[in-house]
């Protein structure tokens, strides 16, 4: 007989794998409720063009896309940021600002599976929409700490690389290069912490094999790790502009410092981000082992609402992908213990009395307490044995003599002590007992 499996890159969640994932997603959704971010959905399938030129080449590489059966182009989403912008853009005139939202869902890429990556994988995704000045970067980038260390993980475990694509930008124009140049500089300044000097040959193929004094500058200039670094290189070249954004650069570290976050955040210009429509700052997040992929990665993307939507918009935005995060969680020890046990379980002495021991059980459940009882007659000791198996707090005993004088027992599984109750307070007993 044929048997099935999950397609590969796939994951399937038996109950405690579940448990795991919505507590690390209910964590996500509290921190980012308590910085007054909104939650938001959308579709998981989406026009094919959405994606397009768009998200850049190599997501556009990974689309699961085909033809539905209407004929439409159409692609199961690769990330959130195209679908938010869609959102916003459509009602950008009703919606107070900043808009500060957030995500939690699946997304899909076809690619080669590795640690910390499969073909279908969960991110919380934050933006905030309007907000041209570095206050949406602040936000964002403090709801990220946080979002981390709700967890437990501190400064030890992980921190947050900050650049800068604008910089990049007015540093390779201050040496000469026009737009397609920088661009495949950027190309191979993203890759290069990966493949070394095999991260030019994207540039090459375009213009030839880059010039040795250019590629020593552009090499110095992605291993700058402090602000005073950054000043210092830029200093002799005297444009108005580079001036202009380290100026930004003080006001945003300023502020991070006054959140007293400093020493989450690292400043690291080999950081450009791969993705088409970054346009200022960007930031990823790194276990500080250096074993794990990125955990979390984001930046501003001014220009995207505007092309998606005809709608100018200034926009900040991160994700955390959920497989990375929840191996950094197990490496540190800090993936909980999920208990599921019950609050009651209700012994049952026969037949006769399962009637009664039904109307209690369904009306304990309604009142929001987890109850649970033996589907076929059973020994008490059994019983009492499946109470224990099941974490239960309280057992609830239905006897038949009992029963005769309208009363239930009701065991402390903790110490075994015993009282009686009437078989029309139980709800109440029990709240009292449980602190309900």
């Amino acid at each position: 007989m044929a048997t099935f499996q999950s397609l590969p890159g796939f994951r399937d969640f038996y109950p405690d794998d579940l448990a795991r994932r919505n507590h690390i997603f209910r964590l996500w959704r509290r921190t980012a409720t308590t910085f007054g971010f909104a939650e938001y959905d959308a579709p998981v399938l989406e026009p094919l063009d959405l994606y397009k030129a768009k998200s850049g080449e190599e997501i556009e590489a990974q689309l699961f896309s085909f033809t539905d059966k209407g004929g439409r182009e159409v692609a199961l989403r690769p990330e959130m940021t195209p679908t938010v912008c869609r959102l916003v853009g459509a009602k950008a005139n009703a919606l107070k600002r900043p808009i500060k939202w957030f995500s939690i869902g699946e997304f899909y890429r076809y690619e080669r599976m590795q640690k910390g990556r499969g073909r279908a994988f969960f991110q919380f995704n934050a933006d905030v929409f309007g907000e041209p000045g570095i206050e949406a970067e602040t936000e964002l980038i403090g709801l990220l700490v946080q979002c981390l260390c709700a967890f437990g993980l501190t400064e030890e475990d992980y921190f947050v690389r900050l650049s800068d694509r604008n910089l990049w930008f007015y540093y390779l124009g201050a040496l000469g290069l026009d737009d397609a140049r920088i661009r495949a500089v950027l190309g191979a300044v993203d890759r290069y912490e990966k493949y070394g000097d095999d991260a030019f040959k994207g540039y090459a193929e375009q213009f030839g094999t880059i010039d040795p004094a250019l590629k020593e500058r552009v090499l110095a200039f992605l291993q700058i790790r402090s602000l005073a670094a950054l000043e210092a290189v830029v200093a002799p070249l005297q444009d108005g502009r580079m001036s202009a954004r380290l100026a930004e650069w003080r006001k945003l570290l300023g502020n991070l410092t006054a959140m007293g976050l400093e020493r989450f955040i690292s400043v690291d210009l080999g950081v450009v981000r791969g993705l088409a429509y970054y346009t200022g700052f960007v930031f990823e997040a790194f276990d500080r082992k250096g074993e794990l992929r990125a955990i979390a990665g984001g930046g501003r993307y001014d220009d995207l609402v505007g092309k998606l939507s005809g709608t100018q918009l200034p926009a900040v935005g991160f994700a955390i992908g959920d497989m990375t995060f929840a191996l950094l969680l197990e490496q540190r020890g800090l993936t909980p213990p999920l208990v599921t046990a019950a609050d009651v379980f209700c012994v049952i002495g026969g037949e006769g009395e399962r009637p009664a021991a039904l109307g209690a059980i369904q009306s304990l459940r309604a009142a929001g307490f987890r109850v649970e009882y033996p589907f076929k007659e059973l020994a008490f000791g059994k019983q009492f044995k499946a109470a224990s198996e099941a974490g239960a707090k309280l057992a609830i005993i239905f006897g038949g003599d009992e029963l005769a004088r309208g009363v239930v027992k009701i065991r402390d599984m903790s110490d075994r002590s015993e009282r009686e109750v009437a078989q029309a307070e139980v709800v109440d007993a029990v709240r009292d007992a449980l602190g309900g």
